[in-house]
């Protein structure tokens, strides 16, 4: 199972805002789409940052609500760490374990290209465990 896979069933569509937009709107973003994260990318469309709920709480727990009129900039991590359409589920689940992150911006040519949630990854991992599970099912009844 690959990440090509996670988004042809998903879909490719990512939210993206512009590092200059302040820290309160960003939050207001995330807040309307229902989303944990969204990436940051400059004009021709390069990702430069993320930007989750953590930071944000984490920031207004550190500097105060001040932090909320700054641009989303201050507050992103900017050495984001991507994957492209052939990572597998298992890989992207040791990235994100290591990393200590949820979200994985999916990059095509240099440009976000989808984004895949450890909701994601767990959702296709248990697919496929039920699948072997009825294949295993399959074949000891045959």
């Amino acid at each position: 199972m690959t990440v090509k896979a996670i988004l042809d069933q998903k879909g490719r569509d990512v939210f993206t805002v512009g590092p200059d937009i302040t820290v309160a709107e960003a939050g207001r973003q995330l807040s309307k789409h229902k989303i944990g994260a969204i990436v940051v990318v400059d004009t021709s469309g390069k990702i430069c940052g993320i930007v989750s709920e953590r930071d944000i709480v984490r920031s207004i727990a550190e500097k105060g609500p001040a932090i909320l009129e700054n641009p989303v900039s201050t507050v992103m991590t900017s050495s984001v760490k991507v994957c492209d359409d052939n990572h597998t589920v298992n890989q992207l689940m040791e990235m994100m374990t290591q990393g200590r992150f949820r979200h994985l911006p999916v990059e095509v040519d240099g440009k976000i290209g989808g984004i895949v949630s450890i909701g994601d990854v767990v959702r296709m991992k248990i697919e496929q465990v039920e699948r072997e599970a009825e294949e295993i099912k399959a074949y000891i009844a045959s």
